[in-house]
């Protein structure tokens, strides 16, 4: 039997931090090692493999198509030497740095209320939060966990299903003064739509009409960045939404805004999913600690803000 390398994990831990630090010299301030003698590790782990794993410039590090495969399959290794130890350890606690990316909604309404008590829980994990509602490439990101809301795109990634909110058409008390509400299809064309200024699943407005469900496509003279925005537009009167009832179950019972064409309403549900890179149980622990903790409390018919 030939020896074994005992190196190999440690390359791989290395690899695995640039990809997470950006940087050879981020990852070896984290790792207190010289940038020189990181660069020559994963350089040394690229000889081994007979492989470029990262494309290197003065500006960024940017994965080969074999870097980000080997990259995925190395948190699984890693999450496996993790799962290992912890179970060979009363005492382990999950530990390091949690990237996570939220959409804007989820993120004011859920994860910002629930980070302290995430953080009291688990004090030696630590968290790098950022909340758009732009789609982004997990590897390309370095993000651990996103929450995405509507349908998946088949791909690499794994979900855990935090549940479905239900979507409604809403509009301020000001704008109905002045404007009057739309009572059904047809004469919600006439309205102002607030749109969201991203790419959605779902691009119109659904709305029943003699039994069929009819699609009103947006359309009005503002369109923002996120659900967020949208709201604060509605409820300062600029116009019609179509959001998330989690979004406006406080404005609704403060009566800053009111519900529209509910009569009509499909009842459609948009799923929220929390994704991650990695397959089955094989995770490191601030991961799973952060999906549990997602689980147990989220409840989208009851938003925390």
């Amino acid at each position: 039997m030939a020896a074994p390398d005992i190196n190999r994990s440690g390359q791989l831990e290395i690899f695995v931090r640039v990809i997470e630090a950006g940087s050879f010299s981020a990852a070896a301030r984290a790792l207190d090692m010289s940038p020189s003698a990181v660069s020559k590790l994963v350089a040394r782990l690229e000889q081994r493999l007979g492989t470029r794993l990262l494309q290197r410039s003065t500006r960024q590090l940017q994965l080969t198509p074999e870097g980000c495969a080997f990259y995925e399959r190395g948190l699984r290794v890693l999450a496996d030497l993790d799962e290992a130890e912890r179970c060979a350890s009363a005492h382990a606690e999950p530990r390091g740095r949690l990237r996570v990316n939220a959409n804007v909604p989820f993120g004011h309404h859920f994860l910002l209320p629930l980070l302290p008590a995430f953080l009291a829980r688990h004090p030696q994990v630590a968290v790098d939060l950022v909340l758009t509602d732009e789609v982004i490439d997990l590897l390309e990101q370095r993000t651990d966990v996103a929450v995405r809301a509507g349908p998946l795109k088949s791909s690499s990634l794994v979900a855990r299903r935090l549940g479905a909110t239900r979507m409604m058409i809403v509009a301020a008390p000001a704008y109905a003064a002045r404007h009057g509400l739309p009572d059904d299809a047809t004469t919600l064309l006439g309205h102002n739509r607030l749109d969201i200024g991203h790419a959605r699943a779902q691009s119109g407005w659904p709305v029943l009409r003699e039994g069929q469900v009819e699609v009103v496509p947006p359309g009005g003279n503002a369109r923002a960045s996120d659900g967020e925005a949208v709201r604060r537009l509605a409820v300062a009167g600029l116009g019609l939404a179509r959001l998330a009832a989690f979004q406006v179950q406080a404005d609704l019972a403060a009566g800053r805004l009111l519900p529209v064409l509910e009569h009509a309403n499909p009842g459609d549900l948009e799923d929220v999913h929390a994704v991650f890179v990695g397959q089955g149980g094989y995770l490191p622990l601030r991961v799973r600690a952060l999906l549990d903790f997602l689980v147990e409390n989220v409840d989208l018919g009851r938003p925390l803000a």
